[in-house]
């Protein structure tokens, strides 16, 4: 096919002012591919861009495309690359630059001068289409859809939490939190072994969903007080600070904490001296790394459910819709952006 320079696209210009309009793209590479997008999820960073202009350490400077959850089908390539089009694709959105020291030593998620789709002033997938290098795309497995080729994105994200809190085989495991992220979480860590996943939260449709989806045991700790022991592995995926601080109380010794949801840059009530105490390791994971692979195997053998976990779609046009959506009902899960390009 001829390949566009323009795409359209949901730009986001400042707080609550996207627009949908055209935007150029870059030429086509030689190890690059042009992804016709089927489908983006939507991310809590989305939706603090949109809301605030800011998610975390990084603000809006420039209008930005958002999104970085995609799947789509290459219909384009450069001369060099090993991707054929026509393939079905989930789109990593943040290889890192790949030379530095950093991304050869296999970390690339923490690649000093890298970017990630979707994180301002990087444009995203809130688009019909969207160049990426060859090493960013992979080819979806004949058991996961196109549109739940998005999920792959934040099930890889699961994927690379779980091994960071180094679940193992019967491990009692805390969930804290039944957004997206936290019962795919849930569901990965039972594909990893653990005995025992508890899943906490103030939501009852989340948490009654969490259960479905696997969870041995819920808890709504607005009404419940969490009382538990013994717990070998806490993954906090709420990013509230109290959430930590109640969990780290149900480890038993030599036991770990991951921080997985969005930290503050700093929080106030870390109970060091327990955490010394009982030796008891506080982690934290960012992003991941060469985990699209065991997502897709997830996803591919019916260890995950993906489809469970998404509850809205809209198209291009909606995208401010969609980005409102989760916030104006907490029932929502994951809602994808159909951009149609196909």
């Amino acid at each position: 096919m001829t390949v566009p320079v323009v795409t359209r696209a949901a730009v986001l210009h400042a707080p609550d002012d996207l627009r949908v309009e055209d935007v150029p793209l870059r030429p086509l590479g030689p190890d690059d591919v042009l992804v016709a997008v089927d489908a983006v999820g939507v991310c809590g960073s989305d939706m603090h861009y949109f809301a605030t202009g800011r998610n975390g350490q990084n603000e809006l400077r420039q209008p930005t495309v958002l999104g970085h959850e995609a799947s789509g089908v290459v219909v384009a390539t450069g001369s060099a690359t090993p991707v054929a089009a026509g393939t079905p694709v989930a789109v990593e959105p943040a290889v890192g630059c790949g030379s530095c020291p950093t991304c050869r030593s296999g970390r690339y998620n923490l690649c000093p001068d890298g970017t990630c789709y979707g994180s301002p002033p990087t444009h995203g997938a809130f688009s019909e289409y969207v160049i990426a290098p060859s090493r960013a795309v992979h080819p979806l497995p004949d058991g996961v859809p196109l549109e739940l080729g998005a999920l792959i994105e934040p099930l890889a994200v699961a994927v690379w939490a779980v091994r960071r809190a180094e679940v193992a085989f019967g491990h009692r495991v805390l969930v804290t939190g039944a957004g997206p992220i936290g019962i795919l979480v849930a569901q990965v860590a039972r594909a990893a072994g653990a005995a025992e996943v508890i899943v906490t939260d103030v939501n009852d449709t989340r948490l009654a969903q969490a259960r479905t989806l696997g969870a041995t045991a819920v808890v709504n700790t607005a009404r419940t007080a969490l009382d538990l022991s013994g717990m070998d592995r806490l993954l906090e995926c709420s990013a509230h600070p109290a959430a930590l601080w109640e969990g780290i109380r149900t480890l038993k010794p030599a036991a770990r904490a991951t921080v997985v949801g969005q930290a503050a840059p700093s929080v106030d009530g870390l109970p060091l001296a327990h955490l010394q105490r009982w030796e008891i390791d506080l982690v934290s994971a960012f992003r991941y790394a060469h985990a699209f692979p065991a997502a897709l195997e997830l996803a591919a053998g019916g260890q995950v459910d993906l489809a469970g976990i998404l509850t809205g779609r809209f198209p291009l046009a909606d995208t401010a819709d969609a980005l409102r959506a989760p916030g104006n009902d907490p029932a929502h899960l994951k809602v994808v952006v159909r951009p149609s390009a196909l």
